[in-house]
């Protein structure tokens, strides 16, 4: 059975301004100089929890920010390149980048040092319009941002 994520998109618009998402960057030493495809949306594993549930909880410790788990709308799923499945939904709230806190992780750094240090689960977020974001966000997740355009376009 492949792991399973589920996240949350946060978007926003402002009058007469492209549609703006809310990415997330991975914390840690791993990821510190990589910016073109590394970013993420705010994700997190689950087993036996609501997606929905899930996405909200991993937005919270990831940025911050408590979101409904109600007020979400899911935008289906895909597949990440290491099998991991990642349930998306999408939601309308403005969120501050200077003030996004994250959960800790801890992990030994240098590698093969014995010295245990903690780490941002996520080091920052900000928001990007759809054409940064679709080269700021792991390739694997780009099909979420066409979703989250499609979802959010006028109806006529």
């Amino acid at each position: 059975m492949p792991r399973r994520s589920a996240g949350v998109i946060a978007v926003r618009r402002a009058s007469g301004a492209p549609l703006q998402v809310l990415l997330a960057h991975p914390g840690g030493p791993l990821w510190a100089r990589r910016d073109e495809g590394a970013w993420s949306i705010p994700k997190g594993e689950y087993t036996d929890e609501d997606p929905r549930d899930a996405a909200a909880r991993e937005f919270a410790e990831e940025v911050g920010v408590a979101v409904d788990p109600a007020g979400l709308a899911a935008i289906g799923e895909i597949t990440q390149k290491s099998g991991k499945v990642v349930t998306a939904f999408v939601i309308e709230v403005d969120v501050d980048p200077r003030t996004s806190v994250s959960n800790t992780f801890e992990m030994e750094w240098p590698r093969g040092s014995g010295r245990v240090q903690a780490f941002p689960e996520v080091d920052r977020v900000e928001w990007f319009d759809l054409d940064t974001a679709g080269r700021k966000i792991l390739s694997a997740q780009r099909p979420l941002l066409e979703r989250v355009e499609a979802a959010l376009r006028p109806q006529s």
